[in-house]
């Protein structure tokens, strides 16, 4: 039985006249990858957006409908908007370290949340470098700049970085889709093994990706949702005909 960790009920999103999401209704289960996959523009990013309320940004916006979150709706009195975006880490497309060293891009969060003890942020950092199997590369440079880090290097420590505010659920928005083949692996194979701690929402179009890593697919279209369920049910056994079409390759 699936362990709901997102419940997302008759949720609209538009912007101005415009409507970006439509009618949403669809579940997220707990530490387990669930992949929004659909072609450009179809409103995967919006989706995920809407989870930590990062579209509130965004004056112009209008929300019906609820997204819970561990039962409780995020859209409903929640004023600690903070506490909420650290419960969600979020992984962007191309990786944005802070214009500091390489520990103190990881120490920032610890530090903000008020654990400042030397010997504590040292063991800490460690750690989370470790969780995003960077440790081993920069732990004689970890205080050179972060900038000085390969793309897929930065990456794995924006990841870092996320993972210790002590996240439930990380959101990854393309998270691959600036990096090489080999990078892209790396934090493929992270979030395999992330998923037995936290809940992993990755969003891609890229059908290989979500094959290797999805346990849960939501499929976008338009700004609705067209079909959702269990990978393997969904890769082998699709209901709707747009779901077969996007399969096939008619359209990306």
């Amino acid at each position: 039985m699936i362990k709901e960790k997102i419940h997302v009920e008759n949720f609209h999103l538009s912007i101005g006249k415009e409507y970006i999401l439509k009618n949403l209704n669809c579940i997220i289960p707990e530490k387990k990858i669930t992949v929004i996959l659909g072609s450009s523009g179809c409103g995967k990013t919006t989706l995920l957006k809407s989870m930590n309320r990062l579209t509130d940004l965004n004056n112009d916006v209008k929300i019906n409908g609820k997204i819970e979150l561990n039962g409780k709706n995020i859209y409903n009195g929640i004023s600690d908007l903070n506490d909420l975006r650290r419960k969600m880490g979020l992984l962007s497309q191309r990786p944005a370290p802070l214009p500091m060293n390489i520990f103190n891009n990881v120490a920032y969060g610890l530090k903000i949340s008020g654990r400042k003890k030397k010997r504590y942020l040292k063991f800490r950092v460690e750690h989370y470098l470790k969780q995003a199997n960077l440790w081993d590369e920069v732990k004689d440079r970890l205080y050179s700049p972060a900038s000085s880090l390969s793309i897929g290097q930065q990456q794995r420590l924006c990841l870092a970085r996320g993972l210790a505010v002590d996240p439930e659920i990380i959101l990854a928005d393309e998270p691959t889709s600036a990096l090489d083949p080999i990078s892209s692996q790396a934090i493929e194979n992270k979030f395999l093994e992330l998923k037995n701690h936290y809940t992993i929402i990755v969003v891609t179009h890229a059908l290989r990706q979500a094959k290797r890593i999805a346990d849960y697919i939501i499929f976008m279209y338009l700004g609705e949702i067209i079909e959702q369920g269990e990978a393997s049910e969904f890769f082998n056994n699709p209901k709707n005909e747009i779901t077969k079409a996007y399969l096939r390759g008619s359209f990306n």
